[in-house]
């Protein structure tokens, strides 16, 4: 059997330019090329695809669960591995299972289930994502408060650590909590640093930008909005051309409109970018979830505590896709690189994730012409399919 492989029989989206009668050239498990279908190697081995397109493999930064699994509930090699599976069938190749405030001897335990995930080579795990404790009370959203507080000099050791250890390292962090002193420490050590659930004003929030914080955790959400005279977290996210910021694309966490006005204000290379913020419930029936001793509650395209408060979202990945084609009007093109490209860049792993360019991941979504997920690719490998 030959290395070589050649896809056809669908439209490629290279994540810049789309190519026709075209076949994408996979070679140990990366792309190697996208060449016509009459100039296909005589000794790739084909497969040939019903039609529709083929996509690069959706990069989601903020997932809690899925499988039925709970990050928090169960840090374990066994539950990334879960969780991974379960957002594949949506299209997403690579995620960060996402871990959100809890306690010490929780973190301990998440860092060493995604060490042992890195080293299994578990297909879809690229990282972890911490987000907290280290938070404001101020906008705690679903964060258990007892379990809130400041970052000490152990905390930033273990992140640290966990930087140089890990493919990739995202922490969420309020910036009123996590002086920038800290926050330099932790983006030296390879760490990306996000300010969410912050109630910091503009030039604090600028403040933690400038000491080495590069992105933003789900806009709009769980942070200070722009105001008139106090710009606040998002306005100081709106104007910092650097910084990147996730987005939950559901129409419940944030209006579609202001979705809008938030693309069209963001300059780059920042980029806003896809997140699921998902809970357990991806890939099930699921209709309540647990979490730190409370009841999560799934109704109506939302998940809520029992006071309302809004935790995780009810959302998979070529959903959020198709919402800011469907509702807010983006072409599906810049749709596509929000929910892959974006994300890359934002953690620095563009140079082989978010696109099918040479040297890329082999790593891919087969949608419909309706964008609906008929296959998904990991490395050249088919993990996931309709049929």
């Amino acid at each position: 059997m030959s290395d070589l492989s050649a896809i056809s029989g669908a439209r490629i989206f290279d994540g810049e330019n789309w190519f026709d009668d075209a076949a994408l050239l996979i070679e140990f498990g990366y792309v190697t090329g996208i060449v016509a279908k009459a100039d296909i190697p005589d000794h790739a081995e084909r497969v040939v695809l019903d039609g529709g397109m083929i996509v690069p493999g959706f990069v989601d930064l903020q997932v809690n669960g899925g499988g039925g699994v709970l990050f928090n509930n169960a840090p374990t090699l066994d539950s990334i591995r879960t969780i991974c599976n379960a957002h594949a069938q949506f299209g997403t190749t690579a995620l960060l299972p996402t871990l959100i405030t809890d306690t010490a001897e929780i973190n301990i335990q998440a860092i060493a289930a995604g060490v042992a995930a890195a080293d299994h080579r578990v297909p879809g795990f690229i990282g972890l994502h911490l987000e907290g404790p280290h938070l404001a009370l101020a906008r705690k959203g679903t964060h258990d408060p007892s379990l809130i507080r400041p970052m000490d000099e152990t905390d930033l050791e273990r992140l640290c650590a966990a930087a140089e250890a890990l493919p990739n390292l995202l922490c969420t962090v309020a910036a009123e909590t996590v002086p920038p002193a800290q926050i330099a420490r932790l983006a030296a050590s390879g760490a990306v640093v996000s300010i969410g659930h912050s109630d910091a004003g503009y030039d604090q929030t600028m403040a933690a930008f400038e000491a080495g914080a590069s992105m933003a955790t789900h806009l709009f959400n769980a942070m200070s909005q722009l105001g008139n005279r106090e710009p606040g977290v998002v306005g100081a996210v709106l104007d910092s051309k650097a910084v990147h910021a996730g987005l939950i694309a559901d129409g419940i966490h944030v209006h579609a409109a202001s979705m809008g006005a938030a693309l069209r204000a963001k300059q780059g290379p920042g980029h806003i970018f896809l997140v699921t913020d998902s809970m357990s419930q991806t890939g099930t029936d699921l209709k309540t979830i647990e979490l730190n001793g409370r009841t999560i509650t799934r109704a109506d395209g939302a998940l809520r505590l029992a006071d309302g408060t809004l935790a995780g979202a009810d959302l998979d990945m070529i959903d959020a896709v198709n919402f800011m084609i469907d509702r807010v009007g983006l072409v599906p093109e810049e749709a596509f690189r929000m929910a892959a490209l974006y994300p890359a860049r934002a953690i620095g792993a563009d140079d082989r994730l978010g696109h099918l360019r040479p040297s890329a991941e082999a790593s891919f979504v087969h949608l419909s012409t309706d964008r609906h997920v008929r296959s998904t690719w990991i490395g050249g490998e088919k993990v996931w399919s309709l049929n």
